[in-house]
């Protein structure tokens, strides 16, 4: 009889535990446009934190990055040395100027990030995560150009 109790126990406590996490959340998706003299191309990808090659040779001298805060979420493998540096456009689009110019082999982006008009803190006043496109002001994800 004890021991059908304690495979009883055993059994009940297997049952309560999972392989899967309590929480699961959906991957945001990178959306990048590298930009090289006339030339460019694009690229969509999850934040899952995976190095994605850009199978691309054009030397790339501006990534822009209209829906992720991809200058302190992502890394960017480059072909040599270059600095990189956040920056805005006219039209407010978060971008990325890489120098000297050279092509990006790959790239890996991981975390989230608030959308514009979201909110970056919650309620309770606890930080929801950082503005994809923009700035926290009144709890609130503003663009970095005000619409016209």
């Amino acid at each position: 009889m004890k021991y059908f109790a304690a495979v009883a126990a055993t059994i009940g406590l297997m049952a309560t535990t999972s392989a899967v996490p309590l929480e699961e959340r959906d991957v945001q998706t990178v959306h990048l446009t590298f930009h090289g003299g006339p030339a460019q191309y694009d690229m969509a990808f999850p934040a899952d934190g995976n190095i994605y090659p850009t199978n691309n040779d054009l030397s790339i001298s501006i990534i822009d990055a209209p829906d992720y805060n991809a200058f302190t979420q992502c890394k960017f493998y480059t072909a040599g040395d270059a600095a990189l540096a956040s920056s805005i456009s006219p039209a407010g689009v978060n971008q990325i100027m890489v120098g000297p110019p050279q092509p990006v082999t790959g790239v890996s982006c991981r975390g989230m990030c608030v959308p514009t008009y979201g909110d970056c803190y919650d309620a309770n006043g606890q930080f929801v995560g950082p503005c994809c496109s923009g700035y926290c002001a009144a709890d609130k994800c503003r663009p970095w150009i005000n619409p016209s």
